[in-house]
This record gives C-alpha cells, sequence and structure tokens, in this order.
C-alpha cells in the first residue's frame, strides 16, 4: 500500500466514539445496557505474514466500509509482534505499527476490534511458529504488552488464544504440561513432538487485568473452539470485579462432524448461561456446485438469526479457506461471501 493510501487510511472520517461493551449474564451490553449484537469477519495474515501481505488495512477498511462489519477479527503471531519472525530486522516496529493503524481504523469508523493471539511458538522464539494445543509462557508476554498498549480502548476486544484442544479442560483453565504431537498445518512446521508448560486461560487474563486493562475478553473451547461443554461445568473465567467480561467463543465448521441440528443443541445448551460468539465458522461449495449458496452456511446463518447470535465469519482473504472472497477485488464467492455479505447489510441496517 502506498504512503498516499496509508495516509488516507488513517486520517478516514470518524464515526461517533464506540462505546465499551461489557457482559451481563449471557448478554453483551453497551455502557447503557443495550443489547449489542457483533457480526463480522475475519481478516488473516498477520499470523503468517509481517507485512500484512500489502493488503491487510485495505481489506479491514473493506470488511468496515464495504460489509458493513461491526467486527474484525484480526489474528496475529507472538513471535512477530515481538520482531522474531524469520523475515523480520527491525524488532517487530513495524508489525506493531500495522496493527495500530487497523486498531484506529476501526475505532474511528464504529467497528470493534478482536486482537486474536492465533500463533505462538511453544517457548522457543522464532521457532516452531503456529498453532498449537495451547498458549505458551511466551504468551505471557504477549498479552503483558498488548494488554497495556489498547487497555481500556473501548474498540479492542482481547482473543486470549485462537483454538484449543488435545488438552483437559483443568490444564485449559489452570495450566500445566503440554505433550504436543502434532504435524504441519497450513503455512506452518514442521513441526517436532515437544513438552511445554502453559500458563492457562485464567493466567493470561489476570496477566491482562494486571495491566488496568478492563476490556472486554473472548476464550474459546476445547476441539480447536468448538467444545462449549466446560463452560456448563464450571471451566470459566474468574474475572476481576472492575474487568467488562469474558465472551465465550466457538468456531462452527461443517468438519466437525456434527449435523448442524447436533451443533444447534449444543449451541442451545450454552446461549441461555454464557455469553457466545462464533468468532470463526464457514464453508465454500465444491468448485462444481460453487454458484449456489452453500447449504451448510445458508441454514446456519438463518438459525443463528433466529437466535441473534454474535459472530465473525471466516476469512476475507482468497487463499484462507472457508474463503469469503474470491481475489483480491473483494467479489463474494457465491456459496459463502454472498451470504455473509447479506447478511451483514440486513444487520447494518438494524443498528
Amino acid at each position: 500500500m502506498s504512503l498516499l493510501a496509508l495516509t488516507a487510511f488513517a486520517l478516514a472520517a470518524p464515526a461517533a466514539k464506540l462505546p465499551p461493551l461489557h457482559t451481563k449474564g449471557n448478554q453483551i451490553l453497551d455502557d447503557k445496557n443495550r443489547p449489542v449484537r457483533l457480526m463480522g469477519v475475519n481478516v488473516a495474515c498477520m499470523e503468517w505474514s509481517s507485512d500484512g501481505e500489502g493488503h491487510m488495512l485495505k481489506t479491514v477498511e473493506v470488511a468496515v466500509k464495504d460489509w458493513k462489519s461491526n467486527i474484525v477479527r484480526l489474528p496475529m503471531s507472538q513471535d512477530r509482534w515481538f520482531g522474531h519472525g524469520p523475515e523480520q530486522k527491525d524488532g517487530g516496529k513495524s508489525y506493531r505499527a500495522l496493527i495500530k493503524k487497523a486498531v484506529d481504523f476501526c475505532a474511528a469508523n464504529g467497528a470493534y476490534i478482536m486482537l486474536d493471539l492465533h500463533w505462538n511458538n511453544v517457548g522457543e522464539w522464532g521457532k516452531n511458529i503456529g498453532q498449537h494445543q495451547m498458549p505458551d509462557m511466551y504468551s505471557v508476554d504477549f498479552w503483558k504488552e498488548v494488554g497495556a498498549l489498547y487497555k481500556n480502548n473501548p474498540a479492542v476486544i482481547y482473543d486470549l488464544y485462537n483454538e484449543t484442544h488435545d488438552i483437559t479442560w483443568y490444564v485449559w483453565l489452570n495450566g500445566g504440561e503440554v505433550n504436543e504431537t502434532r504435524g504441519p498445518g497450513a503455512r506452518q512446521g514442521p513441526f517436532k513432538p515437544m513438552k511445554y508448560r502453559t500458563p492457562g486461560m485464567q493466567k493470561l487474563l489476570g496477566v491482562i487485568r494486571a495491566t488496568g486493562a478492563r476490556n472486554l475478553i473472548v476464550a474459546g473451547g476445547l476441539d480447536w473452539a468448538y467444545d462449549l461443554s466446560g463452560f456448563l461445568k464450571g471451566y470459566t473465567l474468574t474475572d476481576t470485579k472492575d474487568g467488562q467480561g469474558v465472551v465465550y467463543a466457538c468456531h462452527a465448521y461443517p468438519i466437525k462432524g456434527d449435523t448442524i441440528d447436533q451443533h444447534l443443541a449444543k449451541l442451545d445448551k450454552a446461549l441461555p448461561h454464557v455469553p457466545v460468539i462464533l468468532s470463526e465458522f464457514g464453508a465454500n461449495n465444491p468448485r462444481a456446485t460453487a454458484d449456489k449458496p452453500n447449504a451448510w452456511v445458508e441454514r446456519c446463518l438463518a438459525e443463528w438469526e433466529k437466535r441473534n447470535c454474535n459472530w465473525v465469519a471466516w476469512d476475507l482473504h482468497p487463499a484462507a479457506g472457508p474463503t469469503l472472497i474470491s481475489g483480491w477485488d473483494y467479489k463474494p464467492t457465491p456459496s459463502f461471501g454472498s451470504l455473509v455479505k447479506d447478511c451483514l447489510a440486513k444487520g447494518a441496517e438494524r443498528r
């Protein structure tokens, strides 16, 4: 992106100041205790790229201005935040500046931004950078700095860790040893089997609150953030008295193996008890039927609409599937993106 474009991005006309959010019971409320519904898109690439591939800021702008999102989820890497990515030479300075531009744009244009710790390194700076079973002890350093930097910015929501998996609920909450044996993933690895300590989610919440940050916090459950059952069995985070609360994340995809009815039954058990956000979801049709709406997405969106669910679709990037767009002209994919964009437009009309 050119210097002129960056300047225009930074100076975009501000909207009314965003109200800070908090939770009460199973609801997300604004500062006047009015219910708020969050609907938006993920903007991937800052987890695997230190420069946003040259288009991250434009994508955030499209998400807010064109797609009418009132929330953007921004995946991040703790290594790249501190400048330990193999391509970085400036200690992370330009990476942090890009994140700040995205935060400032969302804040000035009426959208919340969820800063998501997506990738970590299991205790070795610059190595093993990717999605792991749990955050590691360096994730404490990440949240100390990010928490302090954006504390009490009403636009900023903190997502503690992307997708926890293959550990117990006890370790999820309290921390402990993780024995990881997984192979490489997209844009990651290869990883060797390794053992490391995780601080647990309660510790990360405490680290953020110790900075003075009251911001809303998001925490996803097990099974790659699909499983909400532990939150109904006492494995919820204890917030401080002045914290603005915790929202629990569910990442819903048809590859989880549940039918839509099974997914909805699990969701319906959680919704009356805790605030929930479906902070990742999506599906594309096989190429032969790409011109038709995806049946899973179509029905889920309709069912979530009945339940007034909060959601953030994955992803506004043509190579991070399921894809909402087919290219960098931001044309929606007909099987997924067109459905999401239409729902976002209708949501904006109701706000």
